[in-house]
């Protein structure tokens, strides 16, 4: 793997991101779990990287430049949706009684509150995000989340290694 180029990396970040889109939308869909506020912004982490991934996968340069930039803005996207799984996962830890109150329904702030406060909004929390709403072997979905975010950092990580193989030799000025 360590000979992948930048568009083998692209292609496997973009194949995990469809994947973890995948069963977002199939929990949603098909087995009938509402996403809470922090998980759509989860969504919204995916979804950008995978955006990045796929535009670094058509565009498949070889420069150095390019590649930093490209792993830079796919590991801010990951890094964003560690932090927001991170912040989800210690409101389901919190005691009920600590447990913020319900809000108002996302559709409703985005129609209503300018962005920066609905991000806020969202992301200092509401009861329906400390919920539980289903486990696996014992991980609530923001685990699992979670993990998915840490496997997929490998990406940029890996698209950082296609660099430094390809500039292996070389002296940079600068």
């Amino acid at each position: 793997m360590s000979e992948w180029s930048l568009r083998q990396w692209s292609l496997a970040g973009l194949g995990f991101c469809v994947a973890m889109m995948a069963v977002a939308l199939g929990l949603e869909h098909l087995v009938g779990l509402e996403p809470c506020p922090l998980c759509v912004f989860q969504r919204v982490a995916v979804i950008a990287a995978g955006l990045v991934f796929a535009v670094a996968a058509l565009h498949g340069p070889r420069g150095a430049f390019a590649t930093v930039a490209y792993s830079g803005l796919a590991a801010l996207a990951v890094l964003s949706g560690i932090a927001v799984a991170g912040r989800h996962l210690w409101l389901q830890s919190l005691p009920a009684d600590q447990v913020p109150s319900c809000g108002p329904g996302l559709d409703y702030m985005i129609d209503v509150l300018p962005l920066q406060k609905v991000i806020a909004s969202v992301l200092s929390g509401s009861g329906e995000c400390a919920e539980v709403g289903a486990t696996l072997l014992g991980l609530s979905l923001p685990g699992w989340t979670l993990i998915g975010f840490v496997v997929l950092l490998a990406v940029p990580v890996g698209m950082l290694t296609t660099l430094r193989a390809t500039t292996s030799g070389y002296r940079w000025n600068g």
